[in-house]
């Protein structure tokens, strides 16, 4: 029975919020806030202190915002919105550029930001098969913002598979959807796990999600802060601060065919937003992009074919961002090579744990496609102190 064929206008409104709890507890078998981050339960990334949120809302002017649909017994996905800057982002847009790690996937608005090196929209992360409704969402949002005229538009979407839980095919993102995550990004703390375009998604054969985090740089190295915000749907052997926890969990790719049963498939992937403070033009941020790669990978992905990974990156500090028209040069400052491995080291480590964090915070999801189950988190901490991957917490 579905719950929701209840809600009408007359109805008393307790019963409507009983119904829509008793769909949400279906889908959701336990709230994400019992369970902690992976920072909160030990797990201590790198060497590099993260922000005081943890997250890429550390960065001054990034919001971020989530709308998660939940509809019958089929419908579990969302959309998740990162808006990178404050102000008009196609009058004035900032530099950025995307990274291709495996190229399976449909990240729309991908060649003009390599071309150009900017981006002049807000980010969308859905679900596969909702990416060209959520782009006309967008574009729509955008033109409804104070500045625009009647201009071609670049919207920026990219998309992970989440079809084991959520029936994609429904097209369930549409408009209402992605204005409600736009209209509702916000500076501040960014939920994570099974939430907005995390929803239905996977990591490891496990229940994943959105997950983010941040490092800042000592002074003496720039005081630059870096945050990643993730959206995992990948697979391969899950390792934590080195520990082997899906070999140990025994969930792992190529486990079936490594005993003997039949093959499984390994295909996943992932959606890497990288935002930085330190002045850098597209070039930098090319750069500083491929090392989300090596982030992904100290989880143990290794990028399967048909695994769509990418990496947008940006920088959010006003003194690159330039207009999009002008009759004279504009100048800018950026910095130079020899400047850029502290921000190569915190992207790696912020990226990590932002998938860490998406694992940790993931709560299971059922539907009548199938069911994705948390991580045992239990299980986990006692493997890592087994492998001394952890530190206590006080």
């Amino acid at each position: 029975m579905n719950p929701l064929r209840f809600f009408h206008p007359n109805l008393p409104r307790v019963f409507a919020l009983a119904c829509g709890l008793l769909l949400f507890t279906q889908a959701f078998g336990q709230d994400a806030g019992e369970r902690p981050r992976a920072r909160e339960a030990g797990v201590i990334v790198g060497v590099f202190e993260p922000g005081p949120l943890n997250a890429i809302t550390d960065m001054e002017g990034v919001r971020v915002g989530h709308s998660t649909v939940i509809r019958g017994d089929d419908i579990r996905t969302g959309v998740t919105a990162i808006i990178p800057a404050p102000g008009n982002l196609y009058t004035h847009p900032i530099p950025a550029w995307i990274h291709v790690g495996n190229g399976y996937g449909k990240l729309i608005g991908e060649t003009q930001v390599r071309e150009f090196g900017e981006i002049e929209t807000p980010i969308l992360l859905v679900c596969t098969l909702c990416v060209w409704s959520a782009a006309n969402a967008l574009k729509e949002w955008n033109y409804e913002q104070p500045g625009m005229g009647e201009h071609t538009l670049n919207p920026i979407v990219g998309e992970t598979n989440d079809s084991r839980v959520n029936d994609m095919w429904a097209d369930p993102v549409g408009r209402d959807e992605v204005f409600e995550a736009l209209d509702n990004a916000a500076s501040g703390p960014v939920a994570e796990g099974s939430v907005g375009a995390g929803t239905g998604t996977q990591a490891f054969g496990w229940k994943g999600g959105i997950g983010t985090s941040s490092r800042v740089l000592p002074a003496d190295l720039g005081g630059y802060t870096i945050g990643v915000l993730v959206q995992t749907n990948y697979g391969g052997v899950l390792e934590i601060n080195g520990a082997p926890v899906g070999r140990e969990l025994g969930n792992y790719s190529f486990r079936a065919s490594l005993e003997g049963e039949d093959q499984d498939r390994e295909d996943g992937s992932i959606m890497m937003v990288v935002a930085t403070d330190a002045p850098l033009d597209s070039r930098g941020l090319q750069r500083l992009s491929m090392r989300a790669m090596m982030g992904l990978a100290r989880t143990g992905s290794f990028a399967s074919n048909g695994s769509g990974d990418y990496v947008i990156a940006f920088s959010a500090n006003p003194s690159v961002r330039r207009p999009r028209s002008s009759d004279a040069p504009v100048p800018t400052e950026v910095l130079v090579n020899e400047a850029m491995s502290p921000l190569f080291a915190a992207t790696a480590e912020a990226t990590e744990e932002a998938i860490y964090n998406a694992i940790f915070k993931a709560t299971t999801v059922s539907s009548s496609r199938g069911e994705l189950r948390a991580i045992p988190l239990d299980e986990v901490l006692e493997i890592l102190r087994e492998y001394r991957a952890i530190t206590e917490p006080l």
